[in-house]
């Protein structure tokens, strides 16, 4: 079952990201960025335990980013991960995003969801923001994809 983060499943949540991050896949989250951006997040749960994680984080008018996708090591490879990601892009669509960017190691399975890579240039305001306080600036390795969103139909 996919459902918004609660409260309290942010122990759960920084645990599987830094896990991770431990091995260097992804930025680690303390506790407070978590907590601040909670909001942002989507968990896969089965039997009240944590599966998944993926957060769809607002970055400017039009565009969006999938961050922080996790998902718990004995349960790799069995569809959890693009189904979370695919639960954003729809929220995505709903809050009317034209555009969704990931910044990644595994660009494979990000164009096998649709996602083409860019020029990490086309995006300023990540750059501008989180990039700047991140230990691997200005050499960043990671890979730059995006994705654009069809319009939500009106509702009539």
């Amino acid at each position: 079952m996919i459902r918004k983060a609660k409260l309290t499943d942010v122990k759960a949540i920084q645990a599987l990201v830094n896990q991770y991050a431990d091995s260097g896949q992804m930025l680690p989250r303390t506790l407070n960025e978590l907590y601040e951006h909670l909001r942002d997040f989507h968990v896969y749960e089965e039997n009240g335990a944590l599966i998944g994680v993926c957060a769809l984080h607002v970055s400017w008018e039009g565009l969006a980013e999938i961050r922080s996708l996790a998902v718990r090591n004995d349960r790799v490879k069995n569809g959890i991960g693009s189904t979370l990601v695919r639960h954003c892009l729809e929220e995505a669509v709903q809050l009317e995003v034209a555009r969704v960017f990931v910044l990644t190691y595994q660009d494979g399975f990000f164009k096998k969801l649709g996602f083409a890579v860019i020029d990490k240039k086309e995006l300023p305001h990540k750059i501008w923001t989180d990039c700047l306080n991140c230990v691997k600036f200005p050499n960043c390795d990671e890979i730059a994809l995006v994705t654009t969103l069809p319009a939500e139909p009106s509702a009539k």
